[in-house]
């Protein structure tokens, strides 16, 4: 069984991250989910929320924006719209955001076609808030 496999997270303008690793955790459309060296392979989405994998016992914590997570052999493969680092993440820019969603949603009824994007920029920013206050600022 490997010790490590290797990790490609990738949005539609960038490679994100390609390292090799020992873990990762992901939050899945049914829950959060865990994936260790020798995982059985399988293929689920992914929800908005955080992403942790350890490089070395080190952790590192990212913010993702919906996706795809697909495990072949000793290989992981994320497809997601969005990716960030948590010490990438501004956090003022997410505290607007969040406020701006606060007050959509305030005005809007849960019939009405803007509340379901309004409902996802505000679990996004709340996310990357949270993600962004486990970096370890350099």
């Amino acid at each position: 069984m490997a010790e490590k496999m290797k990790l490609e997270i990738v949005t539609p303008y960038k490679k994100v991250v390609d390292t090799e690793i020992e873990e990762v955790t992901a939050t899945g459309k049914l829950g959060e989910f865990g994936v260790l060296p020798g995982h059985a392979p399988f293929l689920t989405s992914l929800k908005i929320g955080e992403l942790v994998y350890k490089n070395n016992g080190v952790a590192e914590h990212m913010s993702l924006n919906w996706g795809y997570f697909e495990v072949s052999g000793d290989k992981i493969i994320i497809l997601v719209e969005t990716a960030e680092l948590a010490e990438e993440i501004d956090v003022e820019r997410a505290k607007a955001a969040m406020g701006r969603a606060e007050e959509a949603l305030k005005k809007l009824t849960s019939e009405d076609k803007q509340f379901k994007v309004y409902e996802a920029a505000l679990e996004r920013a709340i996310i990357r808030m949270q993600v962004a206050g486990k970096s370890v600022r350099k």
